[in-house]
């Protein structure tokens, strides 16, 4: 059986900024792998050439075994390829309904309505439905632009840096949140600076450094690796 995404060698430069550099690996059906690596090391990028944002240079992506590389980001959406950002920008003026329901726009008419109650309901955010976007607190903005990811029922979500910004008590709202998604058989890339977030949920870890894969493993073992702490952390920790 096909892994549900798979990247093979794919690569992409801005002029001399390596963004991806053969990147490879693969993504079972369910899984979610947590991404780690300093600011610009591309991460971000990934999403993007995964999500259909930006094109690789080399290399390719398949979705389900199926060949996805040109494909243009609102097919990829259609597909199943659903994202959050990380820095949420709402229709302010809108509600919150309103802007799930811009979420689901891709999917039929009679369907809407369904799956963005299904939608809210599983980013914890349904209580919340009729408010304002605008009103919302950085924990509910976050939670918005989760529901609207979900509103499309993605079978991949990729989640970038989604716990940034938020106290210690709403880091573990957002936790219970996306345990709840990988109860569903939810499968999810997400990428985050707060490691002991990922290694509370993730199945595999996967640490990368200007567009390049470090290592990919267990997750404790991966940032117990001195190289992923020389590279994430700027210095080896010992002891």
């Amino acid at each position: 059986m096909a892994p549900l995404l798979e990247l093979r060698g794919v690569s992409k430069a801005f002029g001399q900024v390596v963004v991806a550099d053969d990147l490879s690996y693969k993504l079972e059906k369910g899984e979610v792998l947590g991404v780690v690596g300093p600011n610009g090391a591309g991460k971000t990028s990934m999403l993007n050439l995964i999500s259909g944002n930006l094109r690789p240079d080399s290399g390719r992506i398949l979705l389900d075994g199926r060949e996805i590389t040109s494909m243009p980001a609102h097919a990829r959406a259609r597909a199943g390829i659903g994202r959050t950002f990380q820095i949420p920008r709402p229709f302010s003026g809108m509600t919150v309904f309103e802007n799930v329901l811009v979420g689901a726009a891709l999917l039929r008419r009679a369907e809407r309505l369904e799956r963005c109650v299904e939608a809210l309901t599983l980013a914890g955010l349904m209580p919340r439905a009729n408010a304002i976007a605008g009103s919302l607190t950085l924990l509910d903005r976050k939670r918005l632009d989760l529901a609207r990811a979900l509103a499309m029922r993605p079978r991949l979500l990729m989640l970038d840096e989604i716990a940034g910004g938020l106290t210690e008590a709403e880091v573990q709202v957002l936790i219970g949140t996306i345990r709840g998604l990988k109860a569903e058989g939810l499968s999810i890339i997400w990428i985050e600076h707060i490691v002991q977030a990922l290694v509370s949920v993730v199945d595999r870890l996967m640490a990368t450094n200007y567009g390049r894969k470090v290592l990919e493993g267990e997750p404790r073992a991966v940032m117990a690796d001195p190289e992923v702490q020389s590279v994430y952390l700027g210095h080896s920790v010992s002891g």
